[in-house]
């Protein structure tokens, strides 16, 4: 008989993985056909790469994955950063439980950030009763093994980590592009936003070791990936330990990625001002294969509301790094985060953040109306701004944004630039869509052999949301 606790929890879980084969091939000769599942994914590219996971994983154990959730088995890998994530699960489980009613034998399961919330929990043990297994954002790895337990078990299987130190990723992934793959090189975030419910739902700060990061890079560019995005909460936090017992830390992984032979592009996401050195600042002077963007959060153009948010760093502090970015890699494209209408922004207090934007000259923003997540500080403090006087605000800053881009895109006009071939465009015929080195989705005609490559496009024309360019030989 296989003793599994002495096992390493990869082989473990591989040993999961062979035993839940078993279970869908019988469920599958009960149907007449191969199950099939569908997974929907919530919110950050952590979460997407974490749904690869699962999806690899169903795909060994026999599923057929599907995109119709009217199917045997579906999971929905949930984000709770705002409320109205939340809501969007909620509203689709009353779908599925439609579907359920028709068809018995299905299995739902929930799994994700939102699921680290005992309030959460609570609601679907008592509202949602027709979900069948629970598991949160630190035991994903255990999925073969839950998967068992939800064929070997009557009624709700529920599996919550509060937090772990374990980091398990040799496991099946099936990923979504050929050539270009997230790869995860932490988990978790110390630095508790007032506002923010990831270092709750995530757990501390844990780095993975350089040498498995390395290994799995050098796997995928094996298997014609060119593009990589290094993932974490706050990578730029990352402290690896090398085989030696030094320190790596985030500007070290970027050289150490960079000698890779294959990678085209290295990419990364998210980071945090607070931790933006000048040793990764000086990457961009000295790795030609680091991307010209970055994904920079800001939150806020306030001292005062940038205190009450907890972020550690002033707008002076935050403009000194961009400045410094810029001159590292003059004509970078800087990204950001704008949370609007936190409690207590004042007029004044978002007039300085529209005059942040034309300080910096943002490229784009993820901006959103402040959401209160339960448990966090910010979620207490008295807010007394209208929700349509946020919103007012909110369309003002995104227009600032949009019109920043556009002049951007205008000033690439001629320009000659290297892109990688995503696949066909959405629209016309032999026709290719591409992504710049900034960022920048382009458009132009070409042949479908150079999906998945490198090569040169010059920009012809500018659209509100794309470019429009032609090959160049």
């Amino acid at each position: 008989m296989t003793n599994v606790t002495q096992m390493n929890e990869t082989d473990r879980q591989y040993y999961f993985m062979e035993k839940a084969s078993g279970h869908v091939a019988k469920l599958g000769e009960e149907l007449g056909r191969r199950p099939t599942c569908c997974v929907t994914t919530f919110g950050c590219q952590m979460n997407a790469r974490d749904s690869e996971k699962l999806v690899g994983i169903l795909e060994k154990v026999g599923y057929e994955i599907i995109e119709d959730e009217n199917a045997d088995f579906v999971i929905y890998n949930t984000c709770t950063v705002r409320d109205n994530a939340n809501q969007r699960v909620y509203g689709r489980l009353g779908v599925l439980n439609g579907y359920k009613r028709k068809n018995p034998h299905m299995k739902i399961a929930l799994c994700g950030c939102m699921m680290q919330e005992p309030t959460v929990i609570e609601k679907i043990k008592n509202s949602y009763r027709f979900v069948d297994l629970i598991f949160g954002t630190h035991n994903i790895f255990k999925f073969a093994e839950l998967l068992c337990s939800l064929f070997e078990n009557e009624g709700m299987v529920i599996d919550i980590w509060k937090d772990t130190d374990k980091i398990v990723e040799d496991l099946p992934v099936e990923r979504k592009y050929s050539f270009k793959s997230g790869i995860n090189i932490m988990f978790g975030c110390n630095n508790f936003c007032s506002y923010c419910i990831v270092p709750y739902v995530r757990g501390r700060e844990r780095s993975r070791n350089p040498k498995d990061i390395i290994r799995e890079i050098e796997g995928l560019v094996a298997d014609g990936v060119v593009e990589i995005m290094l993932l974490g909460q706050n990578v730029n936090a990352y402290r690896g330990v090398t085989p030696e017992g030094d320190t790596a830390d985030f500007a070290m992984l970027l050289e150490y990625v960079s000698e890779i032979d294959g990678i085209e592009r290295i990419r990364y996401t998210t980071s945090h001002p607070r931790e933006f050195t000048q040793r990764l600042i000086d990457a961009y002077t000295k790795l030609p294969k680091l991307v010209s963007h970055v994904h920079l959060p800001v939150q806020a153009g306030s001292d005062r509301i940038l205190t009450a948010m907890k972020r550690g760093y002033s707008v002076l502090e935050y403009k000194s790094i961009i400045r410094r970015l810029k001159a590292a890699r003059p004509g970078i494209a800087i990204a950001t985060d704008f949370i609007v209408g936190f409690p207590g922004e004042t007029a004044e207090d978002f007039e300085k953040t529209m005059r942040l934007i034309d300080d910096v000259g943002f490229d784009a923003s993820f901006s959103f109306v402040y959401s209160p997540r339960p448990g966090t500080p910010a979620a207490r403090l008295p807010d007394e701004t209208p929700y349509s006087v946020k919103l007012e605000r909110l369309q003002r800053l995104q227009r600032k944004i949009d019109d920043n881009a556009a002049e951007i895109s205008r000033n690439m006009l001629g320009k000659i630039e290297r892109v990688l071939v995503v696949g066909p465009a959405r629209r016309g015929e032999g026709m290719l869509s591409a992504r710049t080195d900034n960022n920048r989705i382009v458009n132009f005609a070409g042949d479908t052999s150079l999906i998945n490559q490198m090569t040169n496009v010059r920009i012809t024309e500018v659209f509100p949301h794309t470019l429009g360019g032609e090959l160049v030989d």
